[in-house]
């Protein structure tokens, strides 16, 4: 389960410098206004190709959230002149700074916001019925009782999962892909290593993570720095 492991992440961000390239020479000139958008919706091949693209910078632009009206005009501006060949208003590696020194203070400020709630979460569902808090801080709750042997933190295991945020949010899961996920026990995050190996071959639990036994202060893909998360978790086998 490349997702979840230590060393690889199925969830990556793109490069920093990928990131960069596209707010500072492409930029959003693709986001048009509302207004224009409700009456020009993306019809031929290349205009749904252009559309694809600001979708995907706003996966990208999403580490700079909440991003306001005037500073989405400045981005939009930023590209105009790019395209055109205009003089940029901001020299290029001036503007880099600047953008590291930005997505660093947006990113700490999401981060303590994303703790606050989690703890906030976190404190819920310690008090749920059936629910388990081990001194590590993981809340492990049994939904359905398995009959097989438990596995072991060096075992390899076939489960299949559903990874959400606190807000219900999917952000990976082998149920909706319809395919089980292998993996050694002792290449995971903490959380799974310890959860995991709590249950019995049949049985489905349910796995709340605090940060500290997740992805502690890193965000990945479309997990947010400092965040709690939750699996349901099926232990179809042990793999020999």
């Amino acid at each position: 389960m490349k997702s979840f492991s230590r060393g690889t992440r199925g969830l990556r961000l793109r490069p920093m410098s990928f990131f960069l390239s596209l707010l500072l020479i492409v930029s959003a000139n693709v986001f048009a206004s509302t207004d224009a958008f409700a009456a020009s919706a993306p019809k031929t091949d290349d205009e749904k190709a252009f559309y694809s693209i600001g979708a995907n910078m706003a996966v990208q632009l999403s580490q700079a959230n909440p991003i306001s009206d005037a500073e989405l005009d400045q981005l939009v501006q930023g590209l105009r002149d790019g395209i055109h060949g205009d003089t940029l208003a901001v020299d290029q590696q001036e503007g880099a700074t600047l953008v590291r020194a930005m997505l660093k203070k947006r990113q700490e400020i999401a981060m303590k916001a994303e703790k606050e709630a989690s703890s906030r979460y976190l404190a819920a569902e310690a008090k749920k019925k059936g629910a388990q808090k081990t001194e590590s801080g993981l809340i492990y709750t049994e939904l359905v009782p398995g009959t097989g042997a438990s596995p072991t933190a060096t075992d390899k295991v076939r489960v299949h999962y559903h990874g959400t945020l606190r807000d219900g949010t999917v952000f990976d899961s082998s149920v909706d892909r319809g395919s089980p996920a292998e993996f050694p026990l002792n290449r995971v995050i903490p959380c799974w290593t310890e959860g995991v190996a709590k249950m019995k071959v049949g049985g489905k639990s349910r796995l709340v993570c605090p940060a500290e036994i997740a992805y502690g202060d890193r965000s990945t893909g479309r997990i947010p720095g400092g965040a709690a998360l939750t699996f349901e978790v099926e232990l179809l086998d042990i793999v020999e």
